[in-house]
C-alpha cells in the first residue's frame, strides 16, 4: 500500500466523514479544505438510518445520536394551514437500530466529526487550502495548491456544489429537473413552540413552504420565491405565525437555488467524486446529505482494496452503483415536489381530492415514512440472481442485534471490516467473516423476518448484500 495519503478535497460532513473511514482501514489522509475556518451555518437538517450506517463505520453515531432527535413524520397542508394527510412515524427504533429519521442541526455534526478527526493520528486536515491543478502519476495524483504541491495515492472530492474537483476533471452536471429559488430561515426559541413535532409541508402552488423543529431549540422555515420576487417582499410574519413561530428569533436568512443534477463523470483515473460535487437534489425527501454518506461509505473501502494491490477497475464501480442510485432519488425528490406543490389552480384540486384520502390508508402511509432507498443496480459486486437475490441483493443488510455467547452487539461488530456472510443453521444463524465462523443469536427476529425464505446472502464491507440464496 503506497505510502502517500489519499487527499479529500473538502471539510464538510461527507468529507471528514470519508476521512475517518479511511483512517479506519489504516489509510493516510489528507483533508484540503480552502476555507480558513469551518462554516458555522446550517443547511442538511436531515437523515435517515440508512445513511446512519456511515457515521457508525465512522465511530460517530452515539455522537450523533445525542445532539439529534428523531423526525415525527410529515403533514400537508393547505394554503390555508389545514391538514390535508398526515403520515405519522414512531420514535421507535426502525430496522437498523436507529430512528428511521433524525433532525439535526449541521454545525453539532461537523463538530463531532472535527473532534473525531483530531482524534486520529493518520488524519491531517489543512485548512486555508484551495486546490488549483491535478496531475496524474503512474501511482496517484499530483494535488497543486497555490503555494505547494502535495502527492496523494488518490484524490476523492468532497468539495461541494461547486466542486473545484469537478471542474478540473472534466465533468458536467446534467440536468434532471428545473432550478428554483427558496428563501430559507433558521430560527431560534428557547420557549418551545406549539406546533406538531414533524416536518409540515405547504401543498400551496402560490406559495410553497416547509417548516419543521430540528433539535433543541431550533426551526426551520422555507419558502419559495416567484420570478423576480426578493426574499424583502415576503409577508414572513404572517407566513410563520401559521406555525406559532412569528416571535422566534431569526438566526440565518439565506436565499438558496435547489437543483436537481448528477454529474456525467464521477471517476478520472484515481480521482473520484462523492457528495454534492457529484449531484445535487431539491430537499422534498430529505436526502442531500444521505446521498454524500453512502457515496462515501461504498467509495472508501473500494479505494482502500485498490491501494492494498485490488484492481483498479474495481473504482468503475463507484459511478456504476452510486449514479444510478442517486439519479432515482433525484428524481424522486422532483416528482415529490411536482406533486405536492406544482400546477395551477386544477394540480391544487385534484391534489386537495387525493390528499383527502390517502392519509386513511395504510400502505400510502408506510410508503411515505419508510426510509428504504431502492437497491443497487446488478453489476460486478451486485449479483441480483434467483429469487432471494432479487429481493434482497443491492439491499443493505440490517443492523439488528445478535447474542454471541451471551453477549448482545450489533450483527457489524460481528461482521468485521471486510466481505462476510451470513447463513441460517440448524440451531439459528452463523456468521463467515475474516475465517472466522461465529454462531448468532437473532435477538430480536429482526434477521430471521428480513431473509424470508433465503438461506444465506454474502455481504459487501458496505454493509450492502452482494448475493443472496
Amino acid at each position: 500500500m503506497s505510502g502517500a495519503p489519499v487527499v479529500v478535497v473538502g471539510a464538510g460532513p461527507v468529507g471528514l466523514t470519508a476521512a475517518l473511514l479511511l483512517a479506519r482501514r489504516g489509510l493516510p489522509v489528507c483533508v484540503l479544505e480552502r476555507h480558513a475556518e469551518p462554516y458555522g451555518s446550517p443547511r442538511a437538517v436531515h437523515l435517515d438510518d440508512e445513511a446512519l450506517r456511515a457515521l457508525a463505520d465512522a465511530g460517530v453515531v452515539d455522537g450523533f445520536l445525542a445532539v439529534s432527535r428523531p423526525a415525527r413524520g410529515l403533514r400537508l397542508l393547505d394554503a390555508r394551514s389545514r391538514v390535508l394527510a398526515e403520515f405519522g412515524r414512531e420514535a421507535a427504533a426502525g430496522l437498523h437500530g436507529w430512528p428511521q429519521a433524525s433532525m439535526f442541526h449541521q454545525p453539532d455534526l461537523e463538530r463531532l466529526l472535527r473532534e473525531a478527526v483530531d482524534r486520529e493520528p493518520l488524519v491531517e486536515v489543512r485548512t486555508g487550502a484551495e486546490v488549483t491543478g491535478l496531475t496524474p502519476r503512474p501511482d496517484g495524483v499530483t494535488v497543486h495548491l497555490a503555494d505547494r504541491s502535495v502527492t496523494a495515492s488518490a484524490v476523492l472530492g468532497c468539495d461541494g456544489a461547486h466542486s473545484t474537483v469537478r471542474r478540473l476533471v472534466g465533468a458536467r452536471m446534467r440536468d434532471l429537473g428545473r432550478p428554483a429559488r427558496w428563501l430559507v430561515l433558521d430560527l431560534r426559541s428557547d420557549d418551545p413552540l406549539a406546533v406538531w413535532p414533524g416536518v409540515h409541508q405547504v401543498c400551496d402552488p402560490g406559495r410553497a413552504a416547509t417548516f419543521m423543529p430540528v433539535a433543541g431549540n431550533r426551526y426551520r422555515f422555507e419558502a419559495r420565491l416567484a420570478p423576480g420576487e426578493r426574499a424583502a417582499d415576503l409577508p414572513l410574519a404572517r407566513l410563520l405565525a401559521s406555525f406559532a413561530a412569528d416571535g422566534a428569533e431569526v438566526v440565518r436568512t439565506a436565499e438558496y437555488v435547489y437543483r436537481a443534477q448528477v454529474a456525467d463523470r464521477w471517476r478520472a483515473g484515481r480521482v473520484l467524486l462523492a457528495g454534492d460535487a457529484a449531484h445535487l437534489t431539491p430537499p422534498f425527501i430529505g436526502q442531500g446529505l444521505g446521498l454524500g454518506l453512502r457515496d462515501v461509505h461504498q467509495v472508501t473501502w473500494k479505494l482502500a482494496a485498490v491501494l492494498g494491490g485490488a484492481d483498479e477497475a474495481l473504482l468503475d464501480t463507484h459511478q456504476a452503483e452510486r449514479a444510478p442510485h442517486a439519479r432515482a432519488l433525484v428524481r424522486l425528490a422532483v416528482l415529490v415536489g411536482a406533486l405536492m406543490t406544482g400546477g395551477g389552480r386544477g394540480a391544487d384540486a385534484l391534489r386537495h381530492a387525493v390528499l383527502a384520502g390517502v392519509g386513511r390508508v395504510p400502505a400510502v402511509a408506510a410508503f411515505a415514512t419508510d426510509s428504504r432507498t431502492p437497491p443497487l443496480r446488478r453489476g460486478p459486486l451486485v449479483e441480483r440472481s434467483g429469487r432471494s437475490g432479487r429481493r434482497l441483493a443491492g439491499t443493505l443488510l440490517p443492523r439488528a442485534h445478535v447474542a454471541v455467547d451471551g453477549r448482545r452487539c450489533p450483527l457489524d461488530e460481528v461482521l468485521g471490516g471486510g466481505t462476510a456472510s451470513l447463513s441460517r443453521t440448524g440451531r439459528g444463524l452463523a456468521v463467515h467473516a475474516g475465517g472466522r465462523r461465529t454462531e448468532v443469536e437473532d435477538a430480536d427476529g429482526v434477521l430471521t423476518a428480513w431473509l424470508g425464505s433465503a438461506r444465506s446472502v454474502v455481504v459487501r464491507p458496505d454493509r450492502i448484500v452482494r448475493s443472496a440464496t
